[in-house]
């Protein structure tokens, strides 16, 4: 049986989606079969992975509203073991029309239950946004995984985004858990990045991966051209880093270089 993971945020420009492309696409390199689920009606995702739109016959917004079976919606990238059930602008459609649904926030949830046991990691990329189509997500899930960047008024983002989880698991999802806290667009020279941190390990002890992804050109131009990192440039600083998050959700040893430590890892004077 696989793990769901939404990969949640309500403050946008934050990474998600690049972080559900790139964690995809490495851990379906290492043999794991993996399922993307694209629930921004922008689809990012879709395109990140060089699907196009208008080649898209069904959609996370027919699955959503009863049109089509998820089965029936996933496409196969060209990347070994992963998959993506696509999104278009239509998806932005359900919000409305889930609205006076009896059963609107379980929608995802029946459909992903249905083929769970199929792959072994699937990653829900939410909308930057608590409407209907994220908390599909949170109550179809295991876990929560949260990227942010280490800026103060992130930290009110994930304090509204706990206060979410929390009702969710209240009300709909028992079992839900934070999974991983990932620290995106890092730079460990700015006291304040070091500073909110710290804040975020003390609030959430051992959610916070060890891995923290750098600034990195080659992590922007990827998406224009529909590849993830590790296939565009394996050996950049933003490939390396997507890596080493893998090996910790894997719980594999860390090993790197200390030269190779800065900018993806917390950065700490008094070491390396």
């Amino acid at each position: 049986m696989g793990t769901i993971y939404a990969v949640a945020n309500q403050k946008g420009g934050v990474g998600k989606t690049t972080t559900v492309i790139n964690i995809s696409a490495y851990l379906g390199s290492r043999g794991f079969k993996v399922l993307c689920v694209d629930s921004d009606p922008q689809g990012n995702t879709t395109t990140g992975f060089g699907i196009k739109k208008k080649s898209v016959n069904s959609s996370t917004y027919d699955v959503l509203t009863g049109k089509t079976r998820v089965q029936d919606a996933i496409v196969e990238t060209e990347y070994p073991n992963v998959s993506i059930v696509p999104a278009t602008e239509s998806l932005a459609g359900a919000e409305i029309e889930l609205a006076n649904n009896d059963n609107r926030v379980n929608r995802l949830k029946m459909q992903l239950l249905t083929i769970k046991d199929q792959f072994d990691y699937i990653f829900v990329d939410c909308p930057p946004a608590l409407g209907t189509i994220t908390i599909n997500s949170l109550v179809a899930c295991d876990k929560v995984f949260v990227p942010m960047v280490a800026e103060f008024y992130a930290l009110e983002g994930l304090s509204q985004l706990v206060n979410t989880v929390k009702i969710v698991k209240n009300n709909f999802n028992p079992t839900l858990e934070i999974g991983g806290i990932l620290f995106t667009m890092f730079d460990g020279r700015l006291n304040v990045s070091n500073d909110v941190v710290s804040e975020v390990e003390k609030y959430f002890p051992n959610k916070v991966f060890q891995t923290k992804i750098p600034r990195n050109v080659r992590i922007s131009e990827a998406p224009s051209h529909g590849k993830p990192i590790m296939y565009y440039d394996k050996s950049s600083k933003g490939a390396v880093a997507y890596e080493l998050v893998c090996h910790e959700m894997l719980g594999e040893p860390l090993e790197l270089p200390p030269k190779k430590r800065r900018g993806i890892f917390k950065f700490n004077k008094n070491k390396d």
